[in-house]
């Protein structure tokens, strides 16, 4: 039988969950490596990590359809474990999102990542996500996936992404804080694993969490604002059919930026970058503080 070693990682079998301690430095040469990618492969796997929790977002949709008098509740926790399917397919896939790059940040505390390299490489992959979060929603629409259920695949989206322009500012920043909090957490407990299984299971739940209760998560909301806009804009048949026109006429690309994306955005980097990357880094990799943090 083997034991953790006293540092948190180094472990005689290979099968072990690594400690967080060793997850910090994991995190931190993680970050290093994200940072030096080529530009446009960078960007290619931001389109597919946009594409995957786009995906994540369509599968989201079809669990909550047609709910009718189901619980609110557990029809929203079914609909957060559909929708972890985009953050596994990002993390065992291998792709890259702008969220769980939030980490990056415990690279660049301790010096070793610069402020250009974070800033550019957040840029480049916020950029990425957009172009595969709203590509996905059109091919959605073209594919008419809103008509399915008849029709309550439709109204559940169109629903979706009318609510999500309803927040006040100080409200979208802070359902943003919240949600990335528990995005970067699961990213987090993914570098303690040792295999795939590993890593969904550390996955599945914090997502599912932050979908369940409402949280803002502005690379989904890439995808859930855009493909409502489709909808309200180029089927106006199925609009006055369903009885939605309330809802669709709320839609529009400005108002999901102003209302929507910009606060959301900073409040996922707070939530990730502060509450998460840098507690982690302060506790584990900082010179003064560090917790079992050999280098």
């Amino acid at each position: 039988m083997s034991f953790p070693a006293e540092d948190g990682g180094d472990q005689d079998s290979p099968i072990d969950a690594l400690l967080p301690p060793a997850m910090a430095r994991r995190a931190e040469e993680i970050g290093i490596r994200k940072v030096a990618m080529v530009p446009m492969s960078l960007l290619a796997l931001a389109v597919l990590a946009g594409a995957f929790i786009a995906l994540g977002g369509v599968f989201a949709t079809t669990a909550a359809a047609g709910a009718g008098e189901a619980p609110w509740g557990a029809v929203r926790v079914l609909a957060g474990v559909a929708f972890s399917l985009g953050l596994v397919l990002v993390l065992v896939g291998g792709a890259e999102l702008f969220t769980g790059n939030n980490l990056i940040v415990m690279a660049w505390a301790g010096g070793r990542v610069g402020t250009s390299a974070l800033l550019r490489n957040w840029a480049i992959v916020f950029a990425g996500n957009f172009l595969g979060a709203v590509a996905t929603a059109l091919v959605v629409y073209v594919a008419g996936v809103h008509r399915f259920g008849g029709g309550a695949w439709g109204v559940t989206a169109i629903s979706t992404a009318s609510a999500k322009l309803g927040f006040g500012f100080v409200q979208a920043v802070a359902l943003g804080v919240l949600c990335n909090a528990l995005v970067c957490l699961a990213v987090w407990m993914t570098y303690s694993a040792r295999t795939t299984a590993d890593r969904v299971l550390a996955i599945v739940l914090p997502i599912s969490a932050f979908v369940a209760t409402g949280f803002e998560h502005s690379i989904a909301n890439m995808y859930f604002v855009p493909l409502g806009i489709f909808v309200a804009t180029f089927d106006l048949a199925f609009v006055a059919a369903s009885g939605i026109g309330v809802q669709a006429e709320s839609l529009t690309w400005t108002g999901f930026v102003v209302r929507n994306l910009v606060p959301v955005t900073i409040g996922n980097v707070v939530g990730g970058s502060l509450l998460v990357g840098a507690v982690y880094w302060f506790v584990f990799l900082h010179p003064r503080t560090r917790v079992n943090g050999k280098r």
